[in-house]
């Protein structure tokens, strides 16, 4: 999850923007393709960064172009744009079980809330006015979290109502051990496995840190000198925290310990682990479904244009680790 000035981009390559609901001519698996590929195409251009998975085998995707929302079939591949973008990206993003998605808006400082079943945005709450790029988020029971790669601190949304209204946000400042540096800061963020506090990793020191989300003190996670540098999205599963390392195009399996205070790295996933028809090309995050995870690839390190090659990456992961 880097810092792209991607609108300007988008104006000058003259990205197509497509309405909501359209399909995407191309994008999809081929016919005769078996189900759930393990490479899934986007639409040409795209420029995808967060990925959510519901209970079903649909995925949502935000374009760092435009901030468009797309949905694709995991089990054929065949997807549609349902919600147009503000002409601003959308970075990290996560779905609820009441198929809504809330949505990281990067340099504009902002979260979006948006109907999976819709397209509608159903809220869009500017997080800060300083200069920032809000980056992921997780969902917690009451509240969404995201962090800020530029800014220390993080901010909470609360969960937006089935009876309307507008969701209200405020700033927990990271204070104790966090060490912001001069690169790009907090990025990924997870629950640690009590599910009372968050684990944040700093993509720049390659430090992992649990934080606790009264008093936003920060405590450095002891990995046993393993390195997360480059780390970009999280996903936890019971003890079990995978970190996308963007540009070293690999995922660090970690075991935690109960009370998210340490870990240690137990395995890492690397291109020999895919399936031939796939690649790694600077993925950015990821999401479970089933035994499976996938991983949108940015392609941070490809110009891009209108018609640069975007996919999702399959990975079959081990069996869940409570």
């Amino acid at each position: 999850m880097r810092r792209l000035l991607v609108t300007s981009t988008a104006v000058v390559l003259g990205l197509t923007l497509l309405p909501p609901g359209a399909a995407v001519s191309g994008a999809g698996t081929p016919p005769g393709t078996k189900p759930f590929p393990a490479r899934i195409e986007l639409p040409d251009g795209f420029q995808p960064e967060g990925i959510a998975i519901g209970d079903g085998p649909t995925a949502w995707l935000g374009s760092l172009a435009d901030g468009d929302v797309y949905q694709v079939s995991l089990r054929t591949g065949r997807g549609k744009v349902i919600s147009e973008g503000p002409g601003t990206p959308s970075v990290g993003l996560k779905s609820d079980r009441h198929g809504r998605l809330y949505i990281a808006g990067g340099p504009a400082g902002t979260a979006r809330v948006v109907d999976t079943r819709s397209g509608d945005v159903l809220a869009d709450v500017a997080l800060t006015t300083g200069a920032s790029f809000v980056n992921d988020v997780v969902l917690t029971r009451r509240a969404a979290w995201f962090t800020d790669s530029s800014q220390p601190q993080l901010y909470r949304l609360t969960a937006v109502r089935r009876g309307g209204g507008t969701p209200t946000a405020t700033t927990l400042p990271l204070t104790g051990e966090w060490v912001q540096g001069t690169g790009f800061g907090a990025n990924g963020i997870a629950t640690t496995p009590t599910g009372r506090d968050l684990l944040v990793v700093n993509s720049t020191s390659g430090l992992l840190y649990r934080v606790d989300t009264t008093t936003g003190a920060a405590t450095e996670v002891d990995l046993g000198g393993a390195s997360l540098t480059m780390g970009d999205g999280m996903l936890r599963d019971g003890r079990i925290l995978y970190v996308v390392r963007n540009r070293a195009n690999e995922i660090a399996v970690l075991r935690l310990s109960r009370d998210g205070l340490s870990g240690r790295l137990v395995r890492t996933i690397t291109a020999a682990d895919l399936d031939p028809s796939t690649s790694f090309d600077v993925p950015t995050t990821l999401a479970r479904f089933g035994s499976a995870l996938y991983l949108p690839n940015a392609r941070f390190g490809t110009p891009p244009t209108p018609t640069t090659d975007y996919w999702i990456t399959k990975v079959v992961a081990r069996p869940r680790t409570r």
